[in-house]
């Protein structure tokens, strides 16, 4: 058995999965390790580009784009390693972070998740973890601009500056592994989100099932999300869908999820004022989409 299984899921991602690979190469040491990487249906010659030069990679090509949950689904089923490591193509490691994440794993059996410290392409500290899972408190807390969290968590509500490794509610899951043997009691990925929520989804069920959720700040990885600052309805409309989801699975009750969603319109109102004072036109076309669209949520679909 080899020690982690690194699975990548990449939609016409050529570059910057190349990019990735190469930096696992580059920075992993002294631990045995496969790559998978699960192709959605790319057009950019993604698959023949990593045959190319990296033919010991294991590639599975999917005939269809089946979202983030789905595709990582696939990795697990032939996944041989003891730790299963989820890494977004768009990302680049700086340090052995591999081995960092895997030893933590194997040396506390608690741990269900665990992930990295991820910086922007700047090296600046990025969105790496939340301390809280979305529902009513989340959604007040927001409302009073992360007051409470600041009060209970200083600054490390989103990125681990401690020094210490600390206990989450989810990492990010651009960079998030998990003991195989936990996979395999609890689940992969529920399939019915296509993209966003998949990951608070599965850490709050390995929540529930008795492990933790840990930053392991020694870990570091450059994500490259977020290049783009164009609004892109069709993402928003997603995450719409998958955040209706992930509470309906939460809460029994449709009136906790009616207050959740109070809640929610008024941290909207308060985003798109602050968006459209700084003059941000892309900001305020996202968050009055969401404003028109938050209470139909429940009966979208993804098509």
């Amino acid at each position: 058995m080899v020690d982690v299984s690194i699975i990548i899921v990449s939609y016409n991602t050529a570059r910057l999965l190349e990019d990735c690979i190469s930096s696992i190469v580059e920075k992993t040491k002294d631990i045995s390790y496969e790559i998978i990487v699960v192709d959605n249906h790319s057009h950019d010659l993604s698959v023949e580009l990593i045959r190319k030069k990296f033919d010991w990679v294991k590639i599975i090509v999917s005939e269809e784009n089946l979202g983030f949950g789905r595709a990582n689904n696939l990795g697990i089923e032939i996944a041989a390693g003891r730790n299963v490591f989820f890494l977004n193509s768009d990302t680049l490691l700086v340090n052995n972070a591999i081995k960092i994440l895997s030893d933590y794993l194997d040396q506390n059996e608690k741990v269900g998740i665990c992930g990295g410290n991820l910086y922007d392409v700047h090296e600046k500290p990025a969105h790496s973890f939340t301390r809280i899972f979305p529902g009513i408190v989340y959604e007040l807390n927001y409302l009073t601009l992360n007051v409470f969290s600041k009060l209970f968590f200083g600054k490390n509500l989103y990125f681990n500056y401690s020094g210490k490794n600390i206990k989450v509610a989810r990492v990010s899951g651009a960079d998030m592994m998990i003991p195989k043997r936990v996979l395999d009691k609890t689940g992969g990925f529920d399939p019915a989100f296509f993209l966003y929520s998949e990951e608070t989804d599965l850490a709050f069920r390995i929540t529930k099932s008795g492990y933790r959720v840990v930053s392991v700040y020694a870990a570091r990885i450059i994500h490259l999300e977020g290049q783009s600052c164009t609004f892109n309805q069709l993402k928003t409309r997603w995450g719409l869908i998958s955040r209706h989801l992930f509470l309906r699975k939460r809460y029994a009750s449709g009136c906790l999820i009616g207050i959740c969603d109070f809640f929610h319109y008024a941290v909207v109102a308060i985003l798109w004022c602050r968006a459209f004072l700084k003059g941000n036109r892309s900001e305020c076309e996202s968050q009055a989409y969401v404003l028109r669209n938050l209470h139909k949520s429940g009966k979208m679909n993804y098509k």
